[in-house]
């Protein structure tokens, strides 16, 4: 619609420096990397069910999305309008600003929807105020950060909102009507899995990836780790830091076997492939990486 057009333009007219470096941060934050930390930090630092359950509802809630916009196929804004909106913050940025795997398209927001289904999480868990109003001002910060930036019209923006709450609904439902764990992690995989034969971006498969290594670290650290829960300032650092160096390492090394070219070629095999190298991550991380934990404890109350 018109009026998203001339909206978003107005806003990238802004020559404010902070407002740019506040777009790029709630790009992040509501991004997959940004996401990533915030799991890492309720999983290892404050409680490791909500952390579990989080990874769950963003690995779905990032697939979900973006098997709606295979459907849907609406091209991102700076894609659609390159003469009037600048793509300040591409999906890739270095690919071209017109190659739909790398970049993706645009309804829904993934950012917008993801932010909504994390925050209202923690702000159901912590039950304290502060974080709701907290939570309130970031998912607006981030959906207005999706337009200004270029890479969602207004539109977008608000289906992410009302859709991650669709999300927070399932979730809910599976808990209350499906009482068998594994059950539940079948359903989702179920809804999920469908997208290989239609979707052919790399946000869908990173999330696939995620969504199974999540489903299986799960139930093995469960039974075979069981890692407890600290307060110990120096393990938690230590435990957060561990697992970026896993998850860096790993991506590096899972990527040496096959060619740079054949990564990116948005084949289906390459895309196969991102999706197990995120799936090994994501278990190593979850399920594996924590035997070391009493180990950090050791070296924590040293510190301390």
């Amino acid at each position: 619609m018109g009026w998203e057009v001339e909206l978003i333009a107005l806003l990238q007219k802004s020559p404010d420096s902070f407002s740019s470096m506040l777009d790029k941060v709630c790009s992040f934050i509501g991004g997959e990397m940004g996401l990533l930390v915030l799991v890492m930090i309720v999983l290892f630092c404050w409680k490791k069910e909500v952390g579990q359950r989080l990874a769950l509802i963003i690995a779905a809630t990032t697939a979900w999305f973006a098997m709606i916009k295979a459907v849907v196929m609406r091209p991102r804004p700076y894609v659609e309008h390159p003469d009037q909106i600048k793509a300040l913050t591409p999906v890739d940025a270095e690919a071209s600003t017109t190659d739909v795997v790398a970049q993706g398209f645009s309804f829904p927001s993934i950012h917008s929807g993801s932010i909504v289904a994390t925050c209202f999480t923690l702000a159901r868990e912590l039950k304290k105020k502060w974080f709701w109003i907290l939570a309130i001002a970031l998912m607006l910060l981030v959906g207005v950060s999706r337009v200004a930036t270029g890479n969602h019209y207004p539109t977008d923006v608000l289906a992410g909102w009302v859709l991650g709450f669709a999300v927070i609904g399932i979730f809910e439902l599976l808990d209350r009507y499906v009482h068998k764990e594994w059950v539940r992690y079948l359903i989702l995989l179920a809804v999920t899995l469908p997208g290989l034969f239609f979707v052919r971006t790399n946000d869908y498969f990173t999330a696939l990836g995620l969504l199974i290594g999540v489903i299986a670290a799960i139930p093995f650290e469960r039974k075979f780790v069981n890692f407890q829960e600290t307060r110990n300032i120096w393990a938690m650092v230590l435990r957060v830091l561990g697992a970026f160096a896993i998850y860096f390492a790993l991506n590096s090394l899972l990527k040496m076997p096959f060619g740079a070219e054949f990564l990116d070629s948005g084949t289906l095999s390459a895309l196969l492939v991102r999706s197990g190298r995120y799936a090994i991550i994501l278990f190593v991380i979850m399920g594996i990486y924590p035997k070391v934990f009493p180990l950090f404890e050791k070296l924590g109350k040293k510190n301390g």
